[in-house]
């Protein structure tokens, strides 16, 4: 899917439609030894590939089990196979080297070495810094990874558990993530971990912390509760949260996982919210990933949005009371830009989560609140897995509500001026 934002990302001309990830990592030098095997598919003969792909000594590429021609700088594995591919091929990756994130406008991103172990935070650009990829938020499918490690420490990846088989010194988890899922994604948690398993899922963090996650984890089951009703049912198989041993300026979204950093566990639900958010988003931004970052809104208004129907759940405050408190806040400042179309640089302002928010607000004022939450629910069952745009949601709210919403959306996604909310 073509896209102004981050147009250098992705292969144009060809499909993964699977990867299978072979990683073996030495904590203490930092040292990965990996081979990455991508089944593709092509439409047309092509005599070159190209890949995302960061900063590794390439031992050797194969298309289709033969030896090809490589050349690999500014992120880009440029191959030539042998004889031009079509249809369905392998291309097989085998790469060693101490990998570290990509530092682009949002800072380090990808692959992180902490204290003691590793981090991996993609959003949105930073695949690359570990395996080869197609980089782009629409170019999802399954996963499998085999990793190999130190056998004291634990190790997260997305999807369902397959294995656990110590030798020696070390031990080889193999995880596989049947949904398809984008790049930026795919994560790898290590660390020097206890496990805490609650009603709504497993959670790993330093032993320290024991206490303080039960407590502040302790009413996740109550939130899949609340978001099942309102999103439809969870659309994976497994659920988990990693609190690494190291302070973290945001939580970061995984498909299936969430990550948090010490200072989000206070022993007082202090980040409560940001629980329910990073939770929302299996709903909105995993099974449902926008094609563009462009449409990031669909991601991040709809978990903070998430944020409001929880409180409102506990009676902490009504989504309509946290909407016009926020909407207050919003009404006096200069919009940069618009919604639905923030500029590259501007994908994770504040304004995209909470006007996104005010926007769902506003349209289930509009529609009631039986027509919203159906809505809501065929729209992830519809779309489930899948890659969605803002086109494709306003035409799906449009024909939940039996009329035209252009005016509708034009103001609230299109204009800069914030709309005023419908009268309490």
């Amino acid at each position: 899917m073509p896209s102004a934002y981050f147009p250098e990302r992705g292969p144009k001309d060809y499909r993964i439609t699977q990867y299978d990830l072979t990683l073996d990592y030495r904590v203490g030098p930092n040292r990965l030894s990996a081979t990455a095997v991508l089944t593709c598919a092509a439409d047309t003969p092509l005599a070159r590939l190209v890949l995302d792909f960061g900063t590794f000594r390439i031992g050797k590429v194969l298309v289709d089990g033969k030896p090809a021609r490589f050349t690999h700088r500014a992120e880009k594995l440029r191959i030539t196979p042998a004889r031009p591919v079509s249809g369905r091929f392998t291309v097989e990756v085998r790469y060693n080297g101490n990998p570290k994130p990509i530092t682009g406008p949002f800072g380090e991103l990808g692959w992180e070495q902490l204290t003691d172990g590793v981090l991996v935070a993609s959003q949105p650009t930073g695949a690359p810094s570990w395996f080869p990829c197609d980089d782009r938020p629409s170019a999802k499918a399954p996963v499998r990874f085999t990793i190999t490690t130190n056998a004291d420490y634990e190790v997260l990846a997305n999807g369902e558990l397959r294995s656990r088989q110590r030798s020696g010194s070390t031990a080889t988890w193999v995880y596989e993530q049947h949904e398809p899922m984008a790049p930026y994604l795919a994560a790898v948690q290590i660390g020097r971990y206890s496990s805490t398993r609650l009603p709504g899922g497993v959670v790993l963090h330093p032993a320290r912390l024991a206490g303080r996650v039960a407590h502040d984890f302790g009413r996740q089951a109550q939130m899949f509760d609340t978001f099942v009703r309102c999103f439809g049912p969870y659309p994976f198989t497994t659920y988990s949260v990693v609190v690494a041993d190291d302070e973290l300026e945001i939580p970061v979204e995984a498909q299936g996982m969430s990550t948090f950093g010490t200072n989000h566990v206070d022993g007082h639900r202090g980040n409560e919210r940001l629980i329910a958010h990073e939770l929302a988003h299996n709903w909105f931004g995993n099974s449902l990933t926008a094609g563009t970052w462009q449409d990031i809104w669909l991601h991040e208004g709809f978990a903070c949005y998430a944020e409001w129907l929880w409180w409102e759940s506990c009676d902490e405050g009504t989504a309509d009371e946290h909407a016009r408190r926020w909407h207050r806040k919003l009404a006096g400042a200069a919009r940069p830009f618009p919604l639905g179309d923030p500029g590259e640089r501007h994908i994770f302002d504040d304004e995209v989560y909470k006007r996104g928010a005010l926007t769902l607000h506003a349209l289930r004022l509009l529609l009631g609140d039986t027509s919203f939450f159906a809505m809501l629910r065929d729209w992830t069952s519809t779309y489930r897995h899948g890659v969605v745009s803002t086109a494709a949601f306003t035409d799906f709210a449009a024909w939940h509500s039996g009329r035209s919403l252009d005016a509708f959306f034009t103001t609230w996604l299109a204009d800069r001026h914030l709309p005023a909310l419908a009268p309490a």
